[in-house]
């Protein structure tokens, strides 16, 4: 179990160095860069990875649980506004996810949709 954990969180370190570079080229500051490579690094080797076990194309199918109660429960640093901020660093890593063709298009825009949808509940819980 340890082995596919730690093959899982190489093939992870290298997704981010990948989404690094793609974000570099939308032209983005250093700054918002950052802070979504952190954001999608603990989604994905904190949350799934170490909580639910799944690769990140799998991943979008647990954001309820991610920003309705994981990241507030277990998150002293959790706010509305890093609430928000978190899910717009996942909506980024999912499109750049979509158009490097590791999640389908459809799958990315009902992902969308649904934190859109949900956004009011995260912020209320």
């Amino acid at each position: 179990m340890i082995l596919k954990w730690n093959i899982q969180k190489s093939k992870n370190e290298k997704l981010i160095e990948e989404f690094s570079k793609w974000l570099e080229s939308k032209k983005l500051s250093k700054k918002t860069i950052e802070k979504h490579l952190y954001n999608s690094d603990f989604y994905i080797n904190e949350f799934l990875l170490y909580y639910e076990s799944q690769e990140p194309k799998d991943g979008m199918e647990y954001i309820d649980g991610f920003l309705g109660d994981f990241f507030i429960r277990k998150c002293m640093w959790s706010s509305k506004a890093t609430i928000k901020e978190n899910a717009t660093s996942l909506k980024k890593f999912y499109q750049f996810m979509s158009e490097i063709g590791k999640v389908s298009k459809e799958d990315y825009k009902e992902f969308v949709e649904g934190i859109s949808d949900s956004m009011e509940f995260y912020l209320d819980s």
